[in-house]
Formats: structure tokens, C-alpha cells, sequence
């Protein structure tokens, strides 16, 4: 990896349920294009031999095999349902190779959700079980550091509720919204690469259409913009084919360089 270049691979593309969905037999999910099996939603930052995930989710084990992954340095959540932090406990090996804990980055509505659900991991009196070594750090509206890189937290319309997008360098992945706030907006100038939420064609109280995402790109105008947290609905091929050359869908495996390339 050349100085100063980052390194992102989407890690899963697809929404909470994952594509396929089970019990479903709709064109997407029986695709042959392996572009259309998504697991849920997250990615991965590689820079300057540091390893950096924004969401933990139930398929982070398969994620982190299939990435070759041999070093987590930190862990950034975007919110707490499940599709985003169930995976947590999948970081133990990272753990028993590193013997250190590994810092994680949430709202504090994230980081309570988080201690309800792995209440084990923050029990004090001794387990004969192994159990996630973690460290908990709340953010703000300030950046995180990590390791000479600024993380932003971006605040998004989640349907009533919020989730936190991050932009980092010239780069910003921004999933599970249903609207960007105009304060949000004053922060994408300037991209190299924007992921924004694409859920599906029909509206959703939650999420981003395929189309309105589009919208956000014309209005932003990323150099590249990629369309991530896709359903069974969206037909990779189908859908890219009338995209314009900077707009492509995500897909599990995709690998974007920004600032360098490989070498």
C-alpha cells in the first residue's frame, strides 16, 4: 500500500435480512451474479498498516475469513439494531492474537444498546469463558482520531430515529438513512467517494430509495458514489446498467482505493 492511500472493501452490501433472504425464491435472491448475494452492511478502512470497521455485523465472522483480516485496530458503529453490532463477539480472535483490548466508537445510544445486549462483556467478576476485550469511547460532533486518520461523525434521519454516517479523507459512508439533515449536507463537499443508503425502488420509512440516492449524488456530486444496504428488490445488473459511469452498486468483496493504489 502506497503512503498516504486508504483502502476500502465492502465488507457486506446488503440490508438487515441479507440477500438472499431465506425462504425467498424472487429473481435476486436466486441470481447467479454473485454480486447479488449481500451479507449486512459494512465496511473496512486500510491505512497505514491499520485496520478500522465501521459496524460489527451478525455476518462479521464470514466478512473478516473472506478479507483475510489478520489485525482489528478499532471499530466504529453507526447505531445499534442488529444488522450493525451482533457480530460483536466475532472479534475474540482478533483479541487473542493481539492480547490487547480493541477500542469501539458509538453514541451513547449505541453504547448503551450494546451494553444491554453483551452485558457479559462488562461484568467485572472473573468468567472461565473467553469474552470480547473491548474498550468503550463515546463521540461527539467532533472527529475521532485514529492512528492519524479523522473519523467525523455525520449525523442522519433514520426514519424517527438516528444513525451516524463517518467521513474520512475525502470519503464518506453514509448507510441507514431515510434523509441527510442540511447541517450533514455542508459536510459532503468535496468527495472522492460517497456510499450512500439504496434500499430499494418502493419508498421506506427508514431508508434511502434507489432513486432519491441519485438524487443526493447529483446534489453532492462525489467524483464516485456507490449505492450500499440494497434488498432483494434491487437486480445488480439491471440496476447499474442505467446508472451513469460514477454511480455503481457496492457489492460484497469490492475493493476502492482513494489516494494511492496498490503497490
Amino acid at each position: 500500500m502506497q503512503p498516504g492511500a486508504i483502502k476500502i472493501t465492502v465488507l457486506g452490501s446488503g440490508t438487515s435480512s441479507g440477500v438472499p433472504t431465506i425462504g425467498c425464491e424472487c429473481k435476486v435472491c436466486t441470481s447467479a451474479d454473485p454480486r447479488d448475494n449481500r451479507l449486512r452492511p459494512s465496511i473496512l478502512v486500510q491505512y497505514a498498516g491499520r485496520n478500522v470497521v465501521i459496524d460489527t455485523t451478525p455476518d462479521f465472522r464470514q466478512q473478516a475469513l473472506r478479507a483475510r483480516l489478520r489485525r482489528l485496530d478499532a471499530i466504529l458503529y453507526t447505531h445499534a439494531h442488529a444488522d450493525h453490532i451482533m457480530g460483536l463477539d466475532d472479534i475474540r480472535p482478533f483479541n487473542f492474537m493481539q492480547r490487547e483490548n480493541i477500542p469501539i466508537y458509538g453514541s451513547a445510544e449505541t453504547l448503551e444498546t450494546i451494553r444491554a445486549c453483551f452485558g457479559y462483556v462488562f461484568e467485572t467478576r472473573y468468567t472461565e469463558s473467553s469474552i470480547p476485550k473491548i474498550s468503550t469511547n463515546l463521540f461527539g460532533d467532533g472527529p475521532v482520531e485514529l492512528f492519524g486518520l479523522a473519523f467525523e461523525p455525520l449525523r442522519l434521519h433514520h426514519g424517527r430515529g438516528v444513525s451516524w454516517g463517518f467521513r474520512f479523507a475525502d470519503c464518506a459512508y453514509l448507510t441507514d438513512h431515510s434523509d441527510i439533515p442540511p447541517a450533514t449536507v455542508e459536510r459532503l463537499g468535496g468527495l472522492d467517494v460517497l456510499f450512500l443508503d439504496s434500499l430499494r425502488h418502493k419508498p421506506h420509512p427508514t431508508h434511502t430509495t434507489v432513486d432519491r440516492a441519485v438524487e443526493w449524488v447529483e446534489q453532492l456530486k462525489p467524483r464516485r458514489a456507490f449505492l450500499t444496504h440494497m434488498s432483494h428488490d434491487v437486480l445488480h445488473a439491471r440496476v447499474e446498467e442505467r446508472m451513469p459511469p460514477h454511480i455503481r452498486l457496492a457489492y460484497d468483496g469490492l475493493e476502492i482505493w482513494v489516494g494511492g493504489s496498490a503497490g
